[in-house]
């Protein structure tokens, strides 16, 4: 790792200021992906900015009925949180699947939205990779392709977004704040991340300085019920294959509402409009299920080393939803 110097900010203000004017300068929270990082030297800030006591460290609720998540919680909190399991479960499923309960415990709210892809050449810096040198080419093109995209990809990046957390929250509408240089704004959890396009160097459509303070979530809806569903290479501390987080309401019969996110198939949470829309309205069978998968991962563009993942998609999706069917019974 390279030498680097560190400070802990006193505020918000004043790490956004500092972070703008230093181009070499990085946010360190909780750190569990950028030390990993900066031990590869995929990433050499010369500063470190501590904010980890500048945004809340709790759990509110809101006047609506729905919960203020503070950036710094941390992911271990969250998960266990009583209001959280009660009302949201899909999140604190997803929670509960992602990393080692050690690095959960140090892992905060904004830091997990913010983590880097898990692509191994965007890791291994003798090999060429867009995202992390712009122009250098993709190597997973030619390389190996198990775990890389087959949404929403181009021909610069093919890497997938590698936060659970992040599945949950996109399918549950939540809403993330950020403080920066001109002011704070609000952003759709669907919005936040990118795909990567003509530049995958950007994650984000987070501007240079802007710091995460928090996450909202709407109230729940009493009939619906939610899931998360990962599929992996083996039982615990690996990345998504497929995941699915899936809230799905039933009257009469008939989805009268569904929500659903995938992980693992793009460069950012990909939220599954086609099929929500092929599903509401349409009788509450496994012939439903298939068809609104089948129109999704209609868009689909694997490549040849991950073509699995599309029937893998299909049948998380329905099995997913098939054990939310069954809970409505």
């Amino acid at each position: 790792m390279r030498p680097f110097r560190y400070e802990r900010a006193d505020e918000v203000s004043a790490a956004v200021t500092t972070l703008v004017r230093d181009p070499e300068a990085a946010y360190l929270a909780g750190g569990t992906n950028l030390v990993d990082l900066m031990r590869l030297e995929v990433v050499t800030p010369e500063l470190l900015i501590d904010i980890r006591r500048l945004t809340s460290d709790r759990i509110e609720e809101l006047p609506d009925g729905g919960l203020r998540i503070g950036a710094a919680v941390p992911n271990s909190d969250l998960a266990a949180d009583p209001r959280v399991r009660r009302r949201y479960p899909v999140l604190s499923q997803a929670l509960l699947s992602g990393a080692s309960g050690q690095l959960r415990n140090l892992a905060t709210t904004g830091g997990n939205l913010l983590q880097r892809t898990r692509c191994p050449y965007f890791q291994d810096i003798t090999t060429a990779c867009n995202k992390r040198t712009p122009g250098a080419g993709c190597s997973a093109m030619e390389g190996y392709q198990r775990d890389m995209a087959i949404l929403g990809a181009s021909p610069t990046c093919v890497a997938t977004h590698p936060s659970d957390m992040a599945v949950a929250l996109a399918a549950l509408d939540a809403v993330v704040t950020v403080a920066g240089p001109a002011s704070e704004r609000r952003i759709r959890l669907t919005e936040l991340h990118r795909l990567p396009e003509a530049d995958p160097e950007r994650d984000t459509v987070l501007a240079r300085g802007e710091l995460i303070t928090g996450v909202e979530l709407p109230p729940p809806h009493s009939a619906l019920r939610s899931r998360y569903r990962k599929v992996r290479d083996r039982a615990s501390y690996a990345f998504a294959l497929i995941s699915v987080a899936a809230a799905l309401e039933v009257t009469d019969g008939a989805v009268r509402d569904a929500r659903i996110a995938l992980g693992g198939v793009a460069h950012k949470p990909w939220r599954a409009t086609t099929a929500e829309a092929t599903l509401r309205g349409a009788p509450a069978t496994r012939e439903s299920f298939l068809d609104a998968a089948a129109a999704e991962l209609s868009a689909a563009r694997p490549l040849p080393g991950n073509a699995f993942k599309v029937p893998l998609a299909r049948n998380t999706m329905v099995a997913t939803l098939l054990e939310l069917l069954e809970e409505a019974r």
